[in-house]
Parts: structure tokens; C-alpha cells; sequence
């Protein structure tokens, strides 16, 4: 029985073990199944967010602004075939290339590069074409062969059946069917032809450019609050590519004294390429349309009927020529990118490129009043809403015209282009313009105005002219730089293109220095500031709050322009749209790539080049051919480049050219029996035979700067240590080479060659090869640029430049000075050098140092003659002179202004570059 009960306890004890294992057992599988359901569910919500974050993230526009909500930076767009349907990221491009010998519709590179040089470059006549083909073909008569082309027309013949890059033209007319009460008037009768291009053709081919390829957005760095968010909100678009079309029209004129010949071009280009794509052209931005210009008799261009005409007939033409753009607004469509790929993308009216003028047709509103906001133009800096597409609609249907026109500054009865279609705000597309808001409007038009006010104010009129020619003497004045246009006449002629503008900013402030209260001077300084601020090609929150911090700053030292009687109120749009800045760089990021520079420069290439080489008989016919073939130029290059087929810098030149092997440096002479480099090497020389290679851009993409030696030695100077000396009527100069050898070789943190005596220095009498210029290549993508942002520039030291005055420039040296500017000093160079010592060879230069005044950017003379490497060369340096109170004295120019003058100030305005080094 015991036996029984001792089974029965075991039992119970197994049972129990064997429940409480169970229990725990269950207990485990039920937590690992509640955690494998979790880490699903958290995986499904993470898979979920990321689809829905990546399909919000391919729908919007590339900007370098942060509003707090950052994305992922993703490698690619959502790819897909082309068809439609979705790829795998790491998907080859299927390219379809032709081959490589294939040169349609020309035969050969001969043919396409005499086709470009002919109709491109050189844009010769049809008679002149036919007259260097016929030569050409005299000298080829003798062998047996044939020029490439008979004559123009079979040139233009050529041209003309290119496929790549065909944006045919088309036209449409317009007439005028408005009120006619009482007389008819003639330009009611006119018919008014406006030529364009199929934009969408435009943009796919744009999409398409290989020469894009790794300068194109697919994606965007971070969210936004604009019509992207409208579009993400269809779940049709997820995955879609956003590509906003930006647009910009300014009247240009072409002759005035055979008559006032104006044309109004339509360009256009797309919001994912590179600020400096669209900057550098390269075929980002396009001319698509002419719109036109009514005219009539003076007797009626007041007439209301006729104003509005004008004013309607813009949008009616832009709401065509952009028609073919708005089914793509809608539903997506499939499009071949720059990388080989297919993707989807739906189109949207990105930001409008226009001047002032151009805004108040554009946003449909009276003259003076704001086209962003609702300011009253007699109080424009008092707090306002903003002017939205909404608003405008709702106070047209409610307000009758004479309230709208006072209260409101709207004109109801023009009805905005961007109102045919999809989330579209003309009131929201206004960019800003650095040019006409800016540089023409804000600072010549209105400081540079005020300053020639205040002096006539103060000043009796003989006093007036004194200053003025003493302005003008130190603007004339101002040492030379590179790619800064000179003034010797000062700032005193009539017609002040853009281009002048802007030297003019970079030289105006130490010119007037001493004859303005120092107010004024501060106003400009701050206002230059923000000038330069806004141009950054990168802008950041950090941007933002220094632009806010100079535009603060402006408006209290504007102030001396009431007090001294200059101005009675601020109220003025040029300068009213400053505030607006922030916001508008918040929804179109860096504006140096929507400025009206951009236009302006275009113009050039797209109408006033094509308008002198037609025969001014129906020239806008022949202008529209003209652009047609030279976009059939520069399209087949793209392709060939793309396909490996233009490679080479030179088409076999002759052997005859070469003196010896051509693996010897490739050595050619020149005219002046010169031995140069190979131009297929990568030289490239100057008037003064300087070289004027600083390696390829390629190689220099991650290097923020890099100086070289000019490669031309010039024999005619000294080639050694004592008759340089002579030369330079330096005679301790054979010191200053040994105790920079000891720097060289010995120098360490604790001593230099000053520490010790002279006689521990080596000794060097030898040979030294002598240059004129030095080319320095460093990073700013803010600045004009090459290919990747990289820049290049000359530096210079020469007794003779272009057989002009003598030329020594000045450059930032890196010599971590806790007393210069940000660390660097500024020397000017007397003279570049080389020498070859145990092997080495040492590039290096002879260089006059400047002494820091104070902590500021002032420099005074120095004589400290020193002898530093190339390696320390950062870039070239502006100095301006301190000219003072007194009047400058007879003989300064720009070529002794620097020997002349004892106080200098480091030129942060010289370029943009120059102003982030200085600042």
C-alpha cells in the first residue's frame, strides 16, 4: 500500500513537474509568438513608413534647406522599366547606343566639327562659308579628295537633318476680342503671332541629357510644404519623380538707332539640374517660345483697353505654349533619364524668373504694389499677408474694380496663366532675382542714387564735381584682379550694364570712404553682405540667421538717408522684397541659379547673336532657324561625347608637327621657338605664354585648392641666384634661398632658420627657371565656375603684362597667423622661381608681406622681403587702398596703386569666394 501511495505521490509530483513544464513551456511559446507578432507588426509599420516616406520623398523638390523633418538620403529614384513597372534598385540601365562609328547625318568627325566651328563658334556667313570651302576644296584638288561640304547649303542641309535634340517651332495668332465701343482702334484690328516650342519635348530631352548625369536631382534631400505634398497625397504618384519647370521672359532689345527692334523670349529649364548647370547653360536652359509685343501710337498706349490687352495677351500665350506640359501635371508618365534609366515623373510650374517689371504683368497687380504680399505700396514695410491664388479669386467675385485696383492692388480683369493649371500659385512662383532686386534695383538705383543726393544736398556744386572726380580717381584706381573688369574713367557713363554692376559693388565702398557720413558707408557694407549671403550656393539655417543678422543691420543704418534729407521713406519694391528673402529661399533654395543674369546672359546666345546674322529682313524667322540648328549642334555633341566618340582633344595631328618621339612630353615649338607642351597633354597657353593648366578638373574635385607653376620658363630673365638678384635689385635674395632651404629641410616646431646662424643654412648658387604667372584652381560653387565648382585663375608677376604696365598680384598665404584674415596673411609676389637642389625640386616665390593692422582686414606696406613654397599659396588676394579724407594725388593708377599707398583693405567683395575667406 505504501508502495501504491509512494507511485501515486510520485506521480502526483510528475504530473505537477510535468504541468509546471508544460505551463512554462506554453508560457514561453505564447511569449515568443506575442514577440514574433510584435517584431512583425513593428516590421510591417517600419516597411509601411519607409514605402510611404520614399514615395513622399520622390515627389518633391531637391532643396539645401532644412524645415525640421529630414529624409533619407537615398542612392537612387524608384526606377522602373518603360513600361511603368518598378525595378530593383541595383537594376542595370538598358541602353540602346548606337555604335560608335555612327556619325548621322554626317559621315564622319571631320564633317561634324567643321559643321560646328563653321555655323557654331565662328558663325560665319553663307558667302564666307562657301568662299572657305571652295579653298578648301582648291587645295584638296590637286590630292584627289574633297572638303567636307560643297557649300552652305549643303552645310545647312546637313545641320538640318539632325534627329537628336529636333524641337521643331510652331506658331499661333492672336486677335483681340474685348470691348470696341466707340472708335476701333488700329492695334484692335492687329494680329499678334507668337512662335514657341513644345516644351514637354523640351523637358524629356533635358531629362535625358547624359551630360547630366551625375548633376541631376531625383530625389529631394528634405520634405516641403508646397504643391509636393499634393501630389504625394494620391497614392497614384507614390514612387513618381517631381519635376518642377522653371520659366523665365524679359524684353530684349536688339537695335535702337535703325529703329526699336524688342523681342520678348520664353525660356525655360527644370528644377532638378545643378544651380551650375543652369548657371554654366549647358543646354539647361532653353528658349521656347517669342512672345509678342503690341504696339500702337502714343495717342493710345493709355488707353485701359489697350493696357490690359498687353497685359492678358502674356498669359494667354504662356497658358499655350505650356498646354502640352499640363496632361503630365495630372497622370503620371514614363521618361528616360540622364543615368540611362526609366522613371516616373509628373510635372509642376516651379518658381518664374522675372525682374519687377515683369512680376507686376505676371502676378496680374497695379504698379508699385507687392506681388507676394498684400502690403499697401505707401506703407510697404508695415506687416502684410500673403498674396495667394485663392485670396485673389475670392476678392474678384466679391470686390468690384475700382476696390480691388486701390485697396488691393489687383487688376480683375487679367486673369493669371497659372489658373489653367494644377497646383499652380503665380503669387507663390515669384522668385527672387539677385540682378534687377538686388544689384540694379536696391544698390544703383537706390544707395548709389542716394549718395550722389546727399552730396548735392551738403555740397555747393563746384565742391560736388571735386568729390565725384576724386570718387572716380579711386575707383579708377583700384590695383587689377583677376576677372574684375577695370573703371578708368570711374563710375561716370551713362548706360550701366549688369556686368558693370557687379564690379562696381566689389570697388565702390573704399571709393567713397571719407566723403559719406560713415553710416552710409556701413549701409552699403551690410547691404553688400547680404548681396553676398544670398548667393550662396548652399544655403542652410545658418545662412538664414546671417541674412536675417544683415538685413537687420540695413534697415538701422539706412536710416542716415532720412536723417541727412536724403529720403523721406523706405517704401520702395525693390527693397521691400528683401524680407521676403528667407522665404522664398525656403521654397526655391539658392537663387544664384534663378537670378535674371541667367536670362540676361541667354539673351546673348538666343537673340542677339542670331539677330546680327540674319539679314534684319523678317528676322525673328531667321532667328528661330538659327537657334533650331545650333541646338542640333549642340545636342549630337552630347550624344557623341556620351558614346565615347569625342574624346580626344585633337584630330590626328600631323607627325611633321612633333620633334621627336612623341612619348618625350610630347614637345612642340612655337612661333617664338618657345618648346611648349602638347596641347592634347592638357596645356594650355596665355598671350604671354604662360601655361595655363592647373590639372584636370577630374582630379581636383575633392582638392580645395591647388597652385602650380606656369610651365613656359622665360629665358629672358636671370637663370641664376646672383643675376636674379641683380635683376631684381634684391641683393639678399641668395640669403633669403638658404634660409628657406633650412626651412625646408631642418625646420621643426621648435625652430625655424631665423633660430640659427647663417652659416648653418645651405648654400645655393646654382640655376633657377624664372615664370610670369602661376595658375591657382580651387572649390566655389558659389562663384562662376568650371565643371564640379572648381575655378581657375592666374596669378601674376610680371615685369610686362600684354605689353602693358607691370603686373604683381597679391594672394592669401597660409601661415596660420591667429592675427590675419581667418588664419592666412597677404603677400604680394615679386617674382615666381624654381630650382633644383639634391634632387629636389622646389617651385616657390620671392614675396612682399603685408603687416596686419590690428585684428581687422587693414593692411599697411611692409619691406619684409621672404622667400615661401607654393604650398602655402592659397589663392590671388584684392587689396583696395585706404584712401582717406584727402584728395588722392595725380600719377595713382591701377598699376602703382599698391607701391603707392600705405593702407590697404583685403577686398572681401572681389568675388564670393574671396568674401567667405574675408568674412
Amino acid at each position: 500500500m505504501s508502495h501504491s501511495v509512494d507511485l501515486c505521490t510520485k506521480y502526483k509530483e510528475i504530473v505537477i513537474h510535468s504541468g509546471r513544464v508544460a505551463f512554462a513551456f506554453a508560457f514561453a511559446f505564447a511569449f515568443a509568438f506575442a514577440f514574433a507578432f510584435a517584431f512583425a507588426f513593428a516590421f510591417a509599420f517600419a516597411f509601411a513608413f519607409a514605402t510611404s516616406t520614399l514615395a513622399l520623398a520622390t515627389a518633391l523638390i531637391p532643396t539645401s534647406l532644412s524645415r525640421g523633418r529630414w529624409l533619407a538620403i537615398l542612392p537612387h529614384g524608384r526606377i522602373c522599366d518603360a513600361a511603368g513597372h518598378f525595378l530593383d534598385p541595383n537594376s542595370p540601365a538598358l541602353r540602346t547606343e548606337k555604335s560608335r562609328n555612327d556619325w548621322a547625318p554626317y559621315r564622319n568627325r571631320l564633317e561634324f566639327e567643321t559643321a560646328e566651328f563653321l555655323y557654331s563658334k565662328v558663325q560665319m556667313s553663307a558667302s564666307n562659308i562657301d568662299t572657305c570651302l571652295h579653298l578648301w576644296g582648291t587645295s584638296l584638288a590637286v590630292h584627289g579628295d574633297s572638303p567636307p561640304f560643297a557649300d552652305h547649303k549643303d552645310l545647312y542641309d546637313t545641320i538640318d537633318k539632325t534627329e537628336v535634340g529636333d524641337v521643331p517651332w510652331a506658331s499661333f495668332s492672336v486677335n483681340y476680342v474685348g470691348d470696341r465701343s466707340g472708335a476701333v482702334l488700329p492695334w484692335m484690328e492687329d494680329t499678334y503671332d507668337i512662335h514657341h516650342r513644345n516644351p514637354w519635348l523640351a523637358v524629356r530631352g533635358m531629362l535625358a541629357n547624359p551630360d547630366y548625369k551625375d548633376e541631376i536631382y531625383y530625389i529631394p534631400y528634405r520634405d516641403s510644404e508646397s504643391q509636393q505634398d499634393k501630389i504625394a497625397a494620391d497614392p497614384a504618384t507614390h514612387g513618381s519623380m517631381f519635376v518642377p519647370v522653371i520659366l523665365g521672359s524679359d524684353k530684349t532689345t536688339v537695335s535702337v538707332a535703325t529703329g526699336q527692334n524688342d523681342y520678348y523670349p520664353l525660356y525655360l529649364s527644370i528644377g532638378n539640374v545643378h544651380n551650375n548647370v543652369r548657371r554654366a547653360h549647358r543646354d539647361a536652359l532653353a528658349v521656347i517660345g517669342f512672345l509678342a509685343i503690341p504696339k500702337t501710337q502714343k495717342q493710345y498706349s493709355e488707353d485701359l483697353r489697350y493696357r490690359k490687352f498687353k497685359k492678358q495677351l502674356v498669359h494667354t500665350s504662356l497658358s499655350k505654349i505650356l498646354e502640352t506640359l499640363k496632361p503630365g501635371m495630372i497622370t503620371l508618365e514614363v521618361t528616360k533619364c540622364a543615368d540611362g534609366h526609366h522613371r516616373r515623373v509628373i510635372y509642376g510650374l516651379g518658381p518664374y524668373i522675372a525682374n519687377y517689371e515683369e512680376q507686376v504683368v505676371l502676378a496680374g497687380i497695379v504698379k508699385d504694389w507687392c506681388g507676394k504680399c498684400t502690403a499697401h505700396p505707401t506703407d510697404l514695410d508695415s506687416e502684410a499677408g500673403p498674396r495667394t491664388r485663392e485670396l485673389v479669386d475670392a476678392l474678384v467675385e466679391e470686390v468690384d474694380a475700382k476696390t480691388l485696383w486701390d485697396e488691393w492692388g489687383i487688376i480683375g480683369d487679367v486673369i493669371p496663366f497659372t489658373n489653367d493649371f494644377p497646383r499652380a500659385d503665380i503669387h507663390e512662383l515669384l522668385a527672387p532675382d539677385l540682378l534687377h532686386q538686388l544689384i540694379k534695383g536696391t544698390f544703383k538705383d537706390h544707395l548709389v542714387t542716394w549718395v550722389e543726393e546727399y552730396r548735392n544736398v551738403t555740397h555747393g556744386e563746384s565742391t560736388v564735381k571735386k568729390i565725384l572726380d576724386d570718387i572716380d580717381k579711386h575707383i579708377a584706381a583700384a590695383p587689377s584682379f583677376a576677372g574684375l573688369r577695370r573703371f578708368p574713367e570711374g563710375q561716370g557713363f551713362s548706360q550701366w550694364t549688369g556686368d558693370d554692376l557687379k564690379v562696381l559693388i566689389k570697388v565702390y565702398l573704399p571709393a567713397i570712404e571719407g566723403h559719406v557720413p560713415q553710416d552710409m558707408v556701413r549701409a552699403i557694407r551690410v547691404f553688400l553682405e547680404f548681396c553676398y549671403i544670398a548667393r550662396h550656393d548652399i544655403i542652410t539655417e545658418d545662412t538664414l540667421n546671417d541674412l536675417n543678422d544683415a538685413l537687420r543691420r540695413f534697415h538701422k543704418y539706412r536710416k542716415i538717408f532720412i536723417t541727412t534729407g536724403v529720403r523721406s521713406d523706405f517704401s520702395l519694391p525693390h527693397q521691400h522684397s528683401l524680407p521676403h528673402c528667407k522665404l522664398l529661399l525656403r521654397q526655391f533654395s539658392a537663387p544664384n541659379g534663378l537670378c535674371s543674369s541667367i536670362t540676361e546672359s541667354k539673351h546673348i546666345k538666343a537673340v542677339k547673336e542670331p539677330w546680327r546674322c540674319s539679314n534684319k529682313y523678317e528676322a525673328l524667322v531667321q532667328m528661330l532657324l538659327i537657334n533650331q540648328r545650333l541646338d542640333k549642334l549642340s545636342a549630337p555633341r552630347v550624344d557623341f561625347t556620351a558614346r565615347g566618340m569625342l574624346n580626344e582633344l585633337v584630330i590626328d595631328l600631323p607627325s611633321e608637327l612633333f620633334l621627336g618621339n612623341q612619348d618625350d612630353d610630347s614637345v612642340l615649338v612655337d612661333s617664338d621657338g618657345v618648346r611648349i607642351r602638347d596641347t592634347a597633354a592638357g596645356d594650355s597657353r596665355d598671350d604671354d605664354g604662360n601655361n595655363d593648366n592647373g590639372g584636370t578638373v577630374e582630379d581636383l574635385r575633392d582638392v580645395d585648392c591647388e597652385v602650380k607653376l606656369a610651365q613656359t620658363i622665360q629665358y629672358k630673365h636671370a637663370q641664376t641666384v646672383t643675376t636674379l638678384a641683380e635683376e631684381l635689385d634684391v641683393p639678399e635674395l641668395q640669403l633669403l634661398v638658404c634660409a628657406f632651404l633650412y626651412d625646408q629641410l631642418y625646420t621643426d616646431e621648435n625652430h625655424t632658420s631665423t633660430d640659427v646662424s647663417v652659416r648653418e643654412h645651405p648654400n645655393y648658387y646654382g640655376q633657377v627657371n624664372v615664370v610670369n604667372s602661376a595658375i591657382a584652381t580651387y572649390f566655389t560653387p558659389s562663384d562662376p565656375s568650371r565643371i564640379g565648382g572648381m575655378c581657375c585663375e592666374h596669378i601674376r608677376a610680371a615685369p610686362v603684362w600684354h605689353r602693358g604696365p607691370t603686373c604683381y598680384d597679391c594672394v592669401f598665404v597660409n601661415m596660420e597667423n591667429p592675427e590675419g584674415v581667418n588664419g592666412m596673411d597677404v603677400v604680394c609676389i615679386c617674382c615666381f622661381f624654381s630650382f633644383n637642389f639634391c634632387g629636389i625640386l622646389y617651385p616657390c616665390a620671392l614675396v612682399h608681406w603685408f603687416a596686419p593692422i590690428s585684428s581687422r582686414p587693414d593692411r599697411d606696406t611692409g619691406m619684409d622681403l621672404s622667400i615661401i613654397h607654393f604650398d602655402s599659396i592659397y589663392r590671388t588676394a584684392h587689396l583696395l587702398p585706404i584712401f582717406g579724407h584727402q584728395q588722392l594725388p595725380e600719377g595713382i593708377s591701377f598699376h602703382n596703386s599698391l607701391e603707392e599707398c600705405r593702407g590697404f583693405y583685403v577686398n572681401q567683395f572681389a568675388d564670393h569666394h574671396s568674401f567667405e575667406i574675408a568674412s
